[in-house]
C-alpha cells in the first residue's frame, strides 16, 4: 500500500487518537485507536477509496 498522508495529517491523527482514548467515556475510548494507526502506518483506507493523497513526494 502506498502511503497517502503527509506529515501534517498524521501528527493530528495521532494526537487525536490520543485525546480520544484519554477524554472519552470506556466503551467509546477505543475508537480512538483507529486514528493512531492509520497516523502511525501513513495510509488511510478511506482516502484510497475517494482519491484523496496528503502526502508531497
Amino acid at each position: 500500500m502506498t502511503k497517502n498522508e503527509g506529515t501534517v495529517d498524521r501528527v493530528i491523527r495521532l494526537v487525536a487518537g490520543a485525546l480520544l482514548l484519554f477524554l472519552l467515556p470506556d466503551p467509546w475510548r477505543y475508537v480512538g485507536i483507529i486514528p493512531i494507526l492509520t497516523g502511525a502506518v501513513g495510509v488511510c483506507p478511506l482516502y484510497s477509496v475517494f482519491g484523496i493523497n496528503t502526502c508531497k513526494r
